[in-house]
């Protein structure tokens, strides 16, 4: 009985989150998008931190991250950095997008996109371009999910059945309370997270060199493997230009999730507070990446790198820290496939299906929430089963693709000259890019496939933008009131073309 001590701790953490996140919308109207989608806009900072931070560090964070230290190294501190240039984004970007939604009452970044250049196509294409990039990290922490309930029950819950069962959960909150549902138990996972991963790693740490200092673990590992302290990393497949730009698209990368957490803050000041904490959250990663290298000494054969923390905790702690690991694990991998699984149903239910089928706001609203279980059987659990590749390339691949808005976004709030042509055809083009870069020809000349997407994105909606006619006056009048006279000034109907 006493070694399904870990799993009976990992399932009563699922238990707690189902009670929060299903009591978190009590009593509001959970058919309003807005009310669904955003939490009516009610978040104080802490809460925005918590939500942000907790969204943030998902499953690779104690599973991909010490599989990564495990099998390759260094490289593994990518992540480590661009969380840290993420924070910097939601700390500039976030106070301008929460001031847009709440002025033209925008509750999706596609919805700011098709606002901004006056074209409802514009705004589905890139709802459906980005959310492949979210909905392989829902994959990825679905699939975390599936190996701690396996991994915690010894077995007798297979992967398939662990991703029905943390779908299932997670459904169950989702659609009672929405954006609220996924801030309450944010609140619960991220301090279940922070607590957990120092006590596991430094844990580990005494039981490996006798003291608390990280310090002897990275002198032996530059001692007997130096090729782990330095790119391209033990494997040799993450060279400085792959490691280098996998970093940059991921700064470009503005998601659909981040879009609408920042919607539901309760003002900008909440934004700038939380996002300005935001890297103390980020310090979860490192005990957790030392853990990856012990492992390197511990379990020399280990077939899955991904599961080397689960598998240290197993055989080696106390049964309730295993546990408690089991338990902080599932919550990572939980609140960041929530935000993913939420964002896109809002964003597919309003960019996409709405203004495609005619569908009024309070249809649209009925429609959001009921739209989680379609891309939860469909999508998420049929290719989290398959498991199709390691937890922290599935999060690679992803970026490519969200990466794709980031033009769309310049033109937004920095360039009124960008036309809905030269967006949609840049996005249009970075996406085929992206597409034949991650699967058919991988990552030329080691450049990640997202760069060259956006390289190739960011060169049509220049050109294709100078040679069209920028949205109406109107329309510049609301996003640029500083720069509209000057525009249409330069701007003048023999120098435009029309082109779609």
């Amino acid at each position: 009985m006493g070694i399904y001590i870990p799993f009976i701790i990992t399932v009563s953490y699922m238990v707690i989150a189902v009670i929060l996140g299903y009591s978190a919308g009590k009593g509001r109207n959970m058919d309003d998008a807005e009310e669904w989608g955003v939490g009516s806009r009610s978040m104080g900072p802490i809460m925005m931190y918590l939500l942000i931070g907790a969204g943030g560090v998902s499953a690779y964070t104690f599973m991909g991250s010490p599989g990564w230290a495990f099998s390759k190294g260094v490289p593994v501190l990518y992540v480590v950095i661009y969380l840290t240039y993420m924070a910097i984004v939601a700390w500039y970007f976030g106070p301008k997008v929460w001031e847009l939604g709440k002025k033209y009452n925008h509750v999706t970044q596609s919805a700011a996109i098709s606002d901004r250049y006056e074209s409802k196509q514009l705004g589905g294409l890139a709802s459906i371009v980005t959310s492949i990039g979210i909905l392989a990290y829902a994959i990825l922490q679905t699939t975390g999910a599936a190996y701690i309930l396996n991994v915690m029950s010894y077995g007798l819950i297979p992967t398939w059945v662990g991703v029905f069962i943390s779908l299932g959960v997670i459904s169950i909150y989702l659609y009672k309370s929405g954006l609220k549902a996924i801030g309450v138990t944010n609140a619960f996972q991220g301090g279940l997270m922070l607590v957990v991963s120092w006590f596991v790693g430094l844990w580990a740490t005494h039981q490996f060199t006798g003291g608390y200092s990280f310090r002897p673990i990275f002198e032996r590992v530059k001692a007997d493997i130096p090729e782990f302290m330095t790119l391209p990393g033990a494997l040799g497949d993450m060279n400085v230009t792959f490691w280098t730009t996998s970093i940059l698209i991921s700064i470009f990368s503005i998601w659909q999730t981040h879009w609408i957490q920042w919607m539901g803050a309760n003002s900008k000041k909440s934004i700038k507070r939380a996002a300005t904490l935001l890297p103390t959250f980020y310090i979860v990663l490192i005990p957790m990446i030392v853990v990856g290298f012990i492992g390197i000494f511990m379990y020399p054969n280990l077939a899955n790198p991904d599961t080397v923390a689960i598998q240290m905790a197993v055989d080696n702690m106390p049964v309730i820290v295993a546990g408690l690991l089991g338990a902080g694990t599932l919550a990572a991998a939980m609140s960041s496939s929530e935000p993913c699984i939420h964002a896109t149903a809002l964003s597919y239910s309003k960019d996409v299906l709405q203004p495609l089928l005619k569908w009024d706001d309070d249809t649209a609203g009925k429609w959001t929430r009921r739209l989680i279980f379609p891309i939860m059987v469909f999508i998420i659990a049929p290719i989290s089963i398959m498991e199709p590749a390691s937890l922290v390339y599935i999060l690679l691949i992803g970026y490519g693709f969200i990466g794709q808005a980031f033009p769309a976004i310049v033109g937004m709030f920095f360039w009124p000259r960008a036309t809905k042509q030269g967006t949609f055809w840049g996005l249009f083009g970075g996406f085929i890019v992206t597409v034949l870069f991650s699967f058919v020809y991988p990552h030329p000349l080691g450049v990640h496939a997202g760069i060259w997407g956006l390289l190739v994105n960011m060169s049509v909606f220049v050109t294709v933008s100078l040679m069209t006619k920028p949205a109406s006056r109107e329309t510049i009048e609301r996003f640029f009131p500083d720069m509209v006279d000057e525009l249409y000034e330069e701007d003048t109907p023999t120098n435009t073309i029309e082109a779609k």
